[in-house]
């Protein structure tokens, strides 16, 4: 078993646990830490699929670092907002919408 099988694996595992609690956790702060587990999930899949050969690839790494960088930033302004929505409604969950 090669490292990078080892790594898109465990990505795989995080990118699944990732979604089952986006899917079924309500509070939307760790709603927002499980879908930074998604992209943590999907860094180590490229990570591990630029390991498939015996000389590295940049690119793969290069999307991972850029990445990285944009998950930063959407955490931050979605953090932000959960925080300002904490403020106008007392709850940290989003509010229910009707059908009519």
């Amino acid at each position: 078993m090669s490292a990078g099988l080892i790594f898109a694996c465990t990505g795989v595992l995080l990118f699944t646990m990732g979604v089952a609690g986006v899917v079924l956790i309500d509070h939307l702060v760790r709603r927002i830490l499980a879908f930074n587990l998604m992209g943590s999930g999907v860094f180590l899949v490229l990570v591990g699929l630029a390991q498939r050969t015996d000389h590295l690839d940049p690119v793969p790494q290069a999307m991972v670092l850029t990445g990285i960088v944009v998950a930063l930033a959407a955490t931050a302004l979605a953090l932000a907002l959960a925080r300002r929505l904490f403020a106008l409604t007392g709850k940290c969950t989003l509010p229910e919408v009707d059908d009519d």
